[in-house]
């Protein structure tokens, strides 16, 4: 099956041009960042090599608990679609080719903590005033991320995962596994043996 080409106006040629030169400027790595885009703590961010970007991602990154490191990695040859949003304290790991949707949320922590435990949020407190949690977030390579997808803090995808769409992961999901709904539930797997996705 041939690929599907882009037939881009002469103004999108232009425009593409003009965002790969900013893209540039930003990280000499990266394959295209369309703009608008926001950059929140540019210095935690390994952008990997061969990014690309839709519009209006937000990138969010804080010194956390290890204020030297870097909060949010990209693998190689990864790309995201619109309105991706990733916010990062501890620790966002995203794997070499792994393909994002637009409108997903990513994070690796929270306003408060929520877990039934003696150190609870306490709820007369204004959210904006807990202190934060963390958890790192892993996503393994060759992994499809569907539109709308939230991630939670803790999450580790696996390699080679598909997420359904509008899914909330708030679980791990071993390798080769496709899970969908809210909260995320693994469905099928992959079976080497015969080269086929098995209801689980």
């Amino acid at each position: 099956m041939s690929r599907l080409k882009n037939d881009y106006s002469l103004f999108e040629k232009c425009q593409l041009a003009y965002w790969m030169l900013k893209s540039k400027i930003i990280d000499r790595k990266i394959r295209l960042l369309r703009f608008p885009n926001i950059i929140r703590g540019r210095r935690f961010i390994n952008f990997g090599e061969g990014l690309t970007t839709g519009v209006n991602c937000r990138f969010e990154c804080f010194p956390g608990v290890q204020p030297y490191s870097q909060k949010l990695v990209f693998g190689n040859n990864v790309q995201l679609n619109d309105n991706v949003h990733i916010v990062a304290m501890d620790s966002v790991n995203i794997g070499n080719n792994v393909l994002i949707a637009s409108h997903v949320f990513i994070s690796d922590n929270s306003h408060g903590s929520y877990k039934g435990e003696e150190n609870d949020s306490n709820p007369d407190i204004p959210p904006i005033q807990r202190e934060y949690t963390t958890a790192p977030v892993s996503i393994g390579a060759n992994t499809w991320i569907g539109e709308g997808v939230i991630i939670m803090p803790g999450v580790t995808i696996g390699k080679g995962c598909v997420i359904g769409a509008h899914s909330i992961v708030n679980k791990s999901i071993p390798d080769y596994s496709i899970a969908v709904g809210s909260p995320a539930k693994v469905v099928k797997e992959y079976d080497f043996k015969v080269n086929k996705w098995q209801r689980v």
